[in-house]
């Protein structure tokens, strides 16, 4: 049997010789970018055309391979290899988890920190002794406002004291322990609390509803009261000290009982349902801050240095009256001195004196000739002849005139 070879040897060596052509055509001809083929060797701009065929015959199946190994990839990495994702996501969601919860506590504490550090603020500032309390439980009723603080009998609370906080006041101890105490809340119906508004002065007794708001009742019709207006506590009580923030105005409704009477709803300064610190008003006696001591030392300091500046001022006045030459007589009486002669310069007499010789002008005159010579003679005899004014003439006696006799 002839060998394929041997059979077909002339195809072969002509087909030989045509692939050795056609590569080494390949190798001369270059293929710029705008496709034009070229011959010129020194045209180096275009790639060589046996490297455009062996791109062309090489790049196939080299995508093939690449698309089956990133697919093969994919597939074990998706959907085969998945054993420990489900362990991985739920060790996740507790970790996501256990942060919220710690954000959570960590932005708690951040309020909590600038309650406290307002609550201190204002126990500082505050011009009565306070106890800082905190919330520890309410009543659970809706009936009954109560809730339980966290101090007692041994942190020295009493009944009937005020309960604050710096928005305004809260309630009062009703019931005393030895270490919690249980606060009645002005909301409830059976508290009470004297009030006065800010700008009319209209007094009041404070008290809560059925409903828990606060409420103003015994209180005169009046036209004056207007939504906004604040309203403080009265002191009269003897429970929450003067002064103290109650709440704002919010509407004034008629008295269902009574005619001519108004309840006055009030807004509450504290925010009473949300309540987590308290302070606890332990004695009405005033105490006063390093601070402010030290400021009232200040101040009564500034006020004896003035009154000493007075005193000084006064002296040095006394001195120069002591030495001013004519304001003062050794010789005279202290009432009679010039300046404190009390006495008007001129003084108007009552009634003017009688003339020494009365005419028509005269006031004597009017009285007639009559009883302006006794006036007259009155005032000659009044006058001793040795305390006669100089300069004086004395009126010589008028000659008596004979009668003349009937013929």
């Amino acid at each position: 049997m002839e060998s394929f070879f041997v059979r077909y040897r002339n195809l072969l060596v002509l087909l030989a010789l045509l692939a050795v052509q056609i590569v080494g055509l390949a190798v001369q001809v270059h293929r710029s970018n705008s496709g034009r083929m070229s011959l010129d060797p020194r045209d180096s701009s275009g790639v060589r055309l046996i490297r455009l065929w062996a791109n062309a015959l090489v790049s196939p199946p080299e995508r093939l391979i690449h698309s089956t190994r990133d697919g093969t990839v994919n597939l074990w990495q998706n959907y085969v290899d998945l054993r420990h994702v489900r362990q991985q996501n739920q060790d996740l969601q507790k970790t996501i988890d256990r942060l919220r919860l710690e954000q959570a506590a960590l932005l708690e504490d951040a309020r909590q920190g600038e309650r406290l550090q307002g609550l201190l603020h204002f126990q500082e500032k505050y011009i009565y002794k306070t106890v800082a309390a905190q919330v520890i439980g309410s009543s659970g009723s809706q009936q009954s406002q109560v809730f339980y603080i966290g101090k007692g009998e041994d942190d020295g609370l009493k009944r009937d004291m005020a309960v604050i906080t710096p928005d305004g006041i809260v309630g009062k101890v009703r019931e005393v322990y030895p270490h919690s105490a249980q606060v009645l809340m002005i909301n409830d119906q059976t508290s009470g609390a004297g009030v006065i508004l800010e700008t009319t002065r209209i007094r009041g007794i404070l008290r809560g509803n059925a409903a828990g708001r606060l409420e103003i009742v015994g209180i005169l019709s009046d036209n004056r009261i207007q939504p906004g207006e604040q309203v403080m506590t009265a002191g009269g009580d003897l429970v929450f000290p003067r002064g103290l923030p109650v709440g704002q105005v919010q509407k004034v409704v008629p008295d269902p009982d009574r005619d001519s009477f108004i309840d006055v709803i009030l807004k509450p300064a504290a925010q009473l349902d949300r309540l987590d610190e308290v302070l606890v008003v332990t004695s009405t006696q005033p105490h006063f801050s390093a601070e402010q001591q030290k400021d009232m030392a200040t101040s009564q300091t500034l006020d004896g240095a003035q009154v000493a500046a007075d005193a000084a001022q006064k002296k040095a006045s006394e001195v120069r009256e002591e030495r001013l030459p004519g304001l003062v007589e050794p010789n005279l009486p202290p009432e009679q001195q010039p300046l404190h002669d009390s006495t008007p310069p001129n003084p108007i007499p009552a009634q003017p004196p009688a003339p020494l010789h009365p005419d028509a002008f005269s006031p004597a005159a009017e009285a007639g000739s009559d009883t302006a010579a006794p006036a007259q003679q009155g005032t000659q005899q009044a006058a001793p002849p040795g305390q006669a004014k100089a300069g004086a003439k004395t009126p010589k006696p008028h000659p008596a005139t004979p009668p003349r006799r009937k013929p």
